[in-house]
């Protein structure tokens, strides 16, 4: 196992050097730019995400789409993937992170845009879409779409499925001393409950999952932050000195290099929002909206709650509690988490236990949509039971091997969708502005696209 997980390992040193970062945060700040800082219309966005479509196409509502995507994307990456990125980084990696979200506002626009520009309808009036409808339909890469697809496909055991369940049971297991296998079958027992139903089933109870996990964990850490408040400016101050000089981080803290932290911080803001790598857009072709822009700010609010406002509270909960307490364990992100947490008597252990539950098997359902959608593009629906079973074993399976591995292997999986999918945004940026042009920069949000069939 140990020369597995090195192997993995040197593939992401590779994935995850200088071209992945610049592809990445350049496609980020070159979307920013030729959209006119789409972040501006974050509130705009806001207000869709709960505005009812009526009377337009889709499987899902705009909300149920969101709140599919967010509970795919609100998961470990919000809570362990934080503590990861600071313990392999130091305090800088969180900058990084939380700078990848606000950019990456842009690139989830854009992803949502081209979902429902380029989706089909096929013949009993389901809606599939996604980069591979993009890649395929927009610039005629097929060979492109059926790499995304398989990619993406890989991705779902990984980052959507062995990584949380792995999360859950190990949480179990030091909290409540729940042997890894019986809390791998309880995972297993619910997930198949909801995804068996399909896309309306996951919509429906990520809908009302989504809410109440993200208020009930922002008012906990809210109020962590408040008892930390001492601590809340030099933890700020350590943050953003450490993103540039990483050398400058004092205790416990690790003092890398300015690489390091970029580097995961970048790649663990990629695995909290997921901007750039492709999946949300898979579910946001589904959704009831009339134009194409519409959707593309629905999804664009799906980051700014994952990474600006959940990714960042989360950063500043770990390091304040870290400068509280230096004897914290700074070795691993999973005990660096906890341990922050475990430190505010009462609400601070309950809080990250249901936070991470909750989290990480809204993900796991998320994942099982994107998964399936990237399976039946390249094999058609006959694929799909077998796919939902395997992903219900993986889950089990998930729940018993090493984190590190699984990790590695999400980091790989990442990069290999990102890659793709980020070439199809940059050359289909055109239609983006044209788009973008079309219904929000005079003013038609309300006008209604024609839906073309598969």
């Amino acid at each position: 196992m140990d020369i597995i997980n090195n192997f993995i390992s040197s593939i992401n040193g590779v994935l995850w050097g200088w071209p992945m970062i610049i592809l990445l945060l350049g496609t980020h700040i070159y979307l920013t730019i030729i959209l006119r800082f789409p972040q501006r219309k974050i509130f705009k966005a806001i207000k869709l995400s709960v505005t009812k479509d009526p009377g337009s196409e889709g499987d899902v509502s705009q909300f149920g789409a969101l709140a599919t995507a967010l509970a795919a994307t609100i998961g470990t990456g919000n809570i362990v993937g934080v503590g990861t990125a600071i313990a392999l980084g130091g305090p800088g990696a969180v900058f990084w992170c939380w700078l990848t979200g606000v950019f990456g506002i842009s690139t989830k626009y854009a992803e949502g845009l081209l979902a429902i520009k380029y989706r089909v309808k096929t013949s009993n009036g389901k809606m599939l879409g996604g980069p591979m409808y993009a890649l395929e339909r927009g610039l005629g890469w097929k060979w492109m779409g059926v790499l995304f697809a398989l990619f993406c496909a890989l991705a779902s055991f990984g980052i959507g499925c062995t990584v949380q369940a792995n999360a859950i049971s190990t949480l179990s297991f030091e909290s409540y001393q729940i042997p890894n296998y019986v809390m791998g079958g309880i995972i297993c027992v619910l997930t198949a409950a909801v995804i068996i139903g399909g896309v309306r089933s996951i919509a429906r109870v990520c809908g009302a999952l989504v809410p109440f996990m993200a208020i009930f964990y922002v008012v906990g850490c809210f109020y962590i932050l408040y008892v930390n408040s001492s601590y809340l400016i030099p933890a700020l101050k350590l943050i953003i000195e450490c993103a540039f000089n990483p050398s400058a981080a004092g205790g416990g803290f690790v003092g890398g290099t300015f690489m390091i932290a970029c580097r995961y911080g970048i790649s663990r803001g990629l695995f909290s929002n997921e901007s750039g790598m492709g999946s949300a857009p898979i579910v946001a072709a589904a959704a009831q909206t009339r134009n194409p822009v519409r959707q593309a700010l629905v999804s664009s609010s799906g980051t700014f709650w994952d990474t600006v406002v959940i990714c960042a509270i989360t950063g500043l909960v770990i390091v304040s509690s870290a400068l509280a307490h230096p004897d914290i364990n700074f070795t691993d992100g999973a005990i660096l988490t906890k341990s922050a947490f475990s430190k505010i008597p009462l609400v601070g252990e309950p809080l990250l236990n249901i936070g991470q539950f909750t989290f990480a098997f809204s993900t796991i359902l998320g994942w099982s949509y994107y998964g399936e959608r990237a399976v039946e593009y390249l094999g058609g629906k006959r694929l799909n039971l077998p796919y939902r079973i395997l992903y219900i074993i993986a889950v089990f399976a998930g729940s018993v091997i090493s984190l590190n591995i699984v990790w590695n292997m999400a980091d790989c999986f990442n990069a290999l969708m990102a890659i793709p999918n980020l070439l199809s945004l940059l050359f289909l940026s055109k239609v983006l502005v044209a788009e973008t042009r079309k219904y929000l920069w005079k003013g038609n949000l309300d006008e209604t696209m024609e839906e073309e069939g598969e």
